[in-house]
C-alpha cells in the first residue's frame, strides 16, 4: 500500500485547477494595475453583488437568483474527477467530496496586483478607471497634504525642542490620510488608530485644536488627559485615539452594527498599521464584521514596519489583502502614495458598505518615512537610502502635485502662499497654546461619575497632599 506522503506526492492540489479558482498568494513582488474589472477580491457569496453607481462604473452587476449562485458556486469546487460530484449540504454553503488527498497550496506564484491610477511622475495609468474629482476638491485636498506635512515637520521640532512630551508624524503617508477622508461622508464614524490626523484636518478641526491637544492646556477638547496626539472630537465623529494596538477594529464593528439597525446611510470606517494585523483584536473585528453583515471600512496603511519588525517578519500571508476574503470580506490592495487610487477605492467601498450592508477592507501599500515616533530612532533598523527613496521618489504629496499643476489647477505662486499661510498659522497657534493655562487638577477625576465615589475622592486628597509637601516635583503651571 502506498504511503501517505506518496498519496500526498501523486495528488493533484486545488491550485491545479485555478482556472476555476481564484487563490491568491505570495511569490513574486505585487503588480499594479489600472485595470478594474474586478478590483475587489471577493467572498464567493450567492446572492449579492457589487454595487455600481454613475461615477465607478469598473464594478460589474452580476444578477443571480439564489439557485443560480448557488451552483455556481458549487462548480467553482467541484473538479472533472471528483466522485460523482457527490455534495454534502453541510451549514454555509454546499461542499463537494472527492477521493483525491489533497492540501491548499498556502500560495501562488503571482501577488495580488496593486490598483493605482497615476504613476509616480504623477501620471494617469492607460485605460485607467477612477472616480472623477472636481478641481475644488483636487485643491483641497492637495492644500490638506501639505497642511498635515507642515505641522508634522513643525510639532516634530516643537517636541524636539521639549516643548511637548511627544509626538508622531504621518510622513509618507498624507495620501491614505486625506484622500480616504475626502471620500466619506461627515455622517461617516471615524475609529483610528494614531496615525490619521488628516482625517480629522480634512472634517475641519482647526489648527488651533491641534495644537492645544498637544500642549494639553484648558481649550483641550481632552483637558489634558490624553497623552499628545491622542485626538477625539464628537463634533466631528472621530472617536479619541486610543494607544493599545487594533482595539479600535472590533469597537468599529459594532459601532458599524449601530448604523445598520437604526437605518443611517452611514458607516463605520477604522483604520490600522500592518503592525495591527498581528493582533487577536484584527482577526476578531474582521470575523465579527463578515458574520453580522456590518457597515465597516477597515483601511490597513502597510507601510512595511511594526516599529522596528518588518513585513516579513510579521506574516507569511500575501500582505493583508487576502486576509479578508479568508474571512469572507470584499477586499482590494491600492496604492497608498496614490492619492487619486485612495479615493477611488474608499469612495467605492463606502457606497459597498451602505448599499450592500457589507464590511470592505484595503490594504494600501505605503511606506512610513518618518521615525515611528519621537521615542523611536528607525534609522537603527532600516537603511537610511530605503528611507531617502520613498521620501523623495515615492512621495505621495509631489506625485499629487504633478496632477494637478497638469490640470492647470496649480501654480508655483500658490504653492508659496499655502506654505507660508500654514507655517505662520501653527506657529501663531503654538504661542497661543503655550500661553494658555493648564486644566485644574480637579479634571483627573471628574467627567466619569455623576458623583465622585469614595475611593476617587480618597485618591485626589491624597495627591494633594503628595503636591504640596513635594511642589519640586510637579508642574507649577497646574491649578490645585
Amino acid at each position: 500500500m502506498a504511503s501517505s506522503w506518496s498519496l500526498i506526492k501523486r495528488s493533484r492540489t486545488l491550485i491545479h485547477h485555478k482556472k476555476k479558482l481564484a487563490f491568491l498568494g505570495i511569490g513574486s513582488a505585487p503588480t499594479f494595475s489600472s485595470s478594474s474589472s474586478s478590483p475587489f477580491m471577493k467572498r464567493p457569496c450567492a446572492a449579492s453583488a457589487p454595487y455600481i453607481n454613475n461615477h465607478f462604473r469598473f464594478l460589474r452587476r452580476f444578477e443571480f437568483t439564489k439557485a443560480e449562485a448557488a451552483q455556481l458556486e458549487l462548480q467553482h469546487y467541484v473538479t472533472d474527477d471528483d466522485d460523482n460530484n457527490q455534495v454534502i449540504d453541510f451549514p454555509g454553503g454546499k461542499v463537494a467530496f472527492t477521493s483525491e488527498m489533497r492540501f491548499i497550496s498556502e500560495s501562488i506564484q503571482k501577488r495580488v496586483p496593486c490598483y493605482r491610477v497615476l504613476d509616480d511622475n504623477g501620471m494617469p495609468m492607460k485605460y485607467s478607471n477612477y472616480v472623477q474629482i472636481s478641481k475644488e476638491m483636487a485643491v483641497k485636498m492637495y492644500s490638506d497634504m501639505v497642511t498635515l506635512q507642515t505641522m508634522d515637520s513643525i510639532f516634530y521640532e516643537v517636541q524636539r525642542q521639549g516643548r511637548i512630551s511627544f509626538y508622531l508624524t504621518s510622513m509618507g503617508e498624507e495620501a491614505v490620510n486625506i484622500a480616504s477622508a475626502a471620500a466619506l461622508s461627515f455622517d461617516d464614524v471615524i475609529l483610528p488608530q494614531y496615525r490619521e490626523p488628516g482625517v480629522l484636518l480634512w472634517r475641519g478641526f482647526t489648527l488651533q485644536q491641534f495644537v492645544d491637544q498637544l500642549f494639553g492646556n484648558t481649550s483641550d477638547l481632552g483637558k489634558g488627559r490624553q497623552m499628545p496626539i491622542h485626538y477625539g472630537s464628537n463634533k466631528h465623529n472621530y472617536f479619541t485615539v486610543s494607544s493599545p494596538i487594533a482595539t479600535q477594529l472590533p469597537q468599529a464593528v459594532g459601532a458599524a452594527y449601530s448604523l445598520k439597525i437604526d437605518g443611517k446611510s452611514a458607516c463605520a470606517v477604522t483604520y490600522c498599521g500592518d503592525g495591527g494585523t498581528s493582533e487577536g483584536d484584527f482577526h476578531a473585528g474582521l470575523n465579527f464584521a463578515a458574520v453580522m453583515d456590518a457597515p465597516v471600512i477597515f483601511i490597513c496603511r502597510n507601510n512595511g514596519w511594526a516599529i522596528s519588525t518588518p513585513v516579513e517578519e510579521q506574516f507569511r500571508s500575501d500582505g493583508v489583502v487576502v486576509k479578508g476574503q479568508a474571512y469572507g470580506i470584499w477586499s482590494i490592495r491600492v496604492d497608498g502614495n496614490d492619492a487619486l487610487a485612495v479615493y477611488s477605492a474608499v469612495h467605492t467601498a463606502r457606497e459597498i458598505a451602505i448599499k450592500e450592508k457589507r464590511p470592505v477592507l484595503i490594504e494600501a501599500l505605503t511606506y512610513r518615512v518618518g521615525h515611528h515616533s519621537t521615542s523611536d530612532d528607525s534609522t537603527k533598523y532600516r537603511p537610511i537610502d530605503e528611507i531617502e527613496y520613498w521620501k523623495m521618489e515615492r512621495n505621495p504629496v509631489n506625485r499629487f502635485k504633478r496632477w494637478v499643476e497638469r490640470n492647470g489647477w496649480w501654480s508655483d505662486h500658490n504653492e508659496s502662499e499655502l506654505r507660508s499661510s500654514v507655517r505662520k498659522q501653527l506657529m501663531q497657534a503654538i504661542q497661543v497654546a503655550e500661553k494658555a493655562q493648564k486644566p485644574p487638577l480637579s479634571d483627573l477625576f471628574n467627567d466619569v461619575y455623576d458623583r465622585l465615589p469614595s475611593n476617587l475622592e480618597e485618591q485626589e486628597r491624597l495627591l494633594r497632599e503628595i503636591v504640596k509637601k513635594h511642589p519640586e516635583d510637579y508642574p507649577s503651571d497646574v491649578p490645585l
